[in-house]
C-alpha cells in the first residue's frame, strides 16, 4: 500500500496528538498552522487531563509518564461558593489521585511539540480552505495562496475551522454567557488574599445568572473569569470600551454588587487587563455524511461550553484516529470507522456541556450548580 499523504489543519491539543500517534506508527504527518511559532500566542490557562480520555490519549502516544511530571495533581481541588463567600463544596483530591491533574495550555502543547519529528509542524502556514475531489483526495489551500494535494485532511483547526465546510454546513453560536478574563500574577506572594480564596485548584461562586469563577495556573498565576448571562455585544449596549480597564471594571463591579468583597477583589487589582470571551457552541447534534478524504476532530466537530471535556475527547480522537489510520491498507474505511465512534460519543458530550452552562449559569444561582455537581457524583457511583 502507498504510504498515505496526511495533512491536519491546527497545532493545538488534538491535532498535535494525531501527528505524535501517527509518527509512533511510523506514519509521515505535516501540520499546518497559522501561528508563525510555538510561542507567538498566549496560550491560556489549564487544562485537566481526565483519566481514560486525555490521559488515555497521552498513553497511545507514549507521553503519559511525561505528563505526570509535568501535571499538577493537586490542581484538582474544587472549592463551591456562594455570592457570601460561603464554602458550600469542597473537594479534595486523596494523595495519590490522578482522576484529572491539571496542566497548563502551553505546557501541553510544548510536550506534544517536542515529541514531534523535527518540521512537523510548518508554522505560519495557514489553512484556508479544504475541498474534497473527485478521486477521494483532498485539496488544501493556504492563506499565502499556495495548495496541495492529500489523501487525507484532517481539520482540527478549533471553533473557527476553514475546514469544516468540506463536510458541514454548521457555525458556532453564541450560547448567551460570555466571560471576561484577567489575571493575577506570582498570586502567593503579591496578592495572598486572592491566592487562599481559590487554594491549590479552582474556585468557583455562583449567582443569579453570573458567577466568579478562578483557576490557578502554573508559575504562581490566577486566572480569572467573570461569567454572565447577556446580549453578546453587552459592552456595545453598555456603553464600555473594553479597552479601558477602569471602565470595564466598573462595569462588571456593578454586575456582582451585594456579592462579598473578598469575591469581587477578583476584579480588582489584577495584573493583565480584561479579555472579552462570549462563548459560542456548535448546535447539537453536530453530524456529517462521510466525505473521503477530509474529516474534523476537536473544536472543529463538536465546539462546547467549556466545562473540561473539549481538549480531552479532542485529543482521544486524535489518537484513535492515527491508530485506525495505522491498523489498516484502506484509509477511507478507516477514518468512516473513526467517525462512527467520534460522532455519537461527541454529541452524548456536547449535550452534557450545553446542559451543564444551562445550570452553572442560571437564575437558580449556586443551588444550580450544586445540582449538577451531584448530578456528576451520582454518575460516578
Amino acid at each position: 500500500m502507498r504510504t498515505p499523504r496526511i495533512a491536519v489543519a491546527g497545532a493545538g491539543p488534538g491535532g498535535l496528538t494525531l501527528a505524535r500517534v501517527l509518527q509512533t506508527h511510523g506514519l509521515p504527518v505535516t501540520v499546518f498552522e497559522i501561528e508563525t511559532a510555538p510561542g507567538a500566542r498566549e496560550q491560556g490557562g489549564t487544562l485537566d487531563m481526565h483519566a481514560g480520555v486525555g490521559q488515555l490519549a497521552l498513553a497511545k502516544a507514549g507521553l503519559l509518564d511525561r505528563f505526570r511530571v509535568l501535571s499538577r495533581p493537586e490542581g484538582q481541588e474544587q472549592r463551591t461558593l456562594d455570592e457570601s463567600a460561603a464554602l458550600l463544596r469542597h473537594r479534595l483530591p486523596a494523595p495519590g489521585e490522578e482522576t484529572k491533574p491539571e496542566i497548563d495550555r502551553g505546557v501541553l502543547r510544548e510536550l506534544l511539540i517536542e515529541s514531534l519529528a523535527p518540521g512537523t509542524v510548518q508554522w505560519g502556514r495557514g489553512v484556508d480552505a479544504a475541498t474534497p475531489l473527485p478521486d477521494g483526495t483532498c485539496r488544501l489551500s493556504f492563506r499565502d495562496g499556495s495548495a496541495a494535494e492529500f489523501d487525507l485532511v484532517v481539520g482540527a483547526d478549533g471553533a473557527w475551522s476553514r475546514v469544516r465546510p468540506a463536510v458541514s454546513p454548521g457555525t458556532p453560536e453564541y450560547t448567551g454567557v460570555t466571560y471576561v478574563e484577567t489575571v493575577f500574577e506570582d498570586a502567593d506572594a503579591r496578592h495572598p488574599a486572592v491566592a487562599e480564596l481559590v487554594g491549590d485548584g479552582g474556585m468557583a461562586a455562583y449567582g443569579r445568572d453570573r458567577a466568579l469563577i478562578a483557576q490557578r495556573n502554573g508559575n504562581g498565576r490566577i486566572r480569572v473569569y467573570a461569567a454572565f448571562r447577556g446580549p453578546r455585544d453587552w459592552d456595545v449596549r453598555a456603553g464600555v470600551d473594553l479597552g479601558d480597564g477602569a471602565a470595564t471594571r466598573a462595569y462588571l463591579l456593578g454586575l456582582f454588587d451585594g456579592w462579598d468583597e473578598r469575591l469581587r477583589d477578583l476584579l480588582r487589582g489584577n495584573d493583565g487587563p480584561f479579555v472579552n470571551r462570549p462563548l459560542f457552541a456548535l448546535p447539537v447534534p453536530h453530524r456529517w455524511e462521510h466525505v473521503p478524504g477530509v474529516t474534523l476532530l476537536g473544536d472543529a466537530a463538536h465546539l462546547m461550553p467549556p466545562l473540561g471535556v473539549g481538549a480531552n475527547l479532542a485529543m482521544l480522537e486524535g489518537a484513535e484516529l492515527a491508530e485506525a489510520v495505522a491498523a489498516g491498507p484502506d484509509l477511507d474505511a478507516a477514518v468512516r470507522a473513526y467517525e462512527r465512534v467520534m460522532l455519537p460519543r461527541a454529541e452524548r458530550a456536547a449535550r452534557f456541556c450545553a446542559d451543564g452552562l444551562a445550570m452553572l449559569i442560571s437564575p437558580d444561582g449556586v443551588e444550580g450548580a450544586l445540582r449538577l455537581y451531584e448530578r456528576l457524583a451520582e454518575a460516578r457511583r
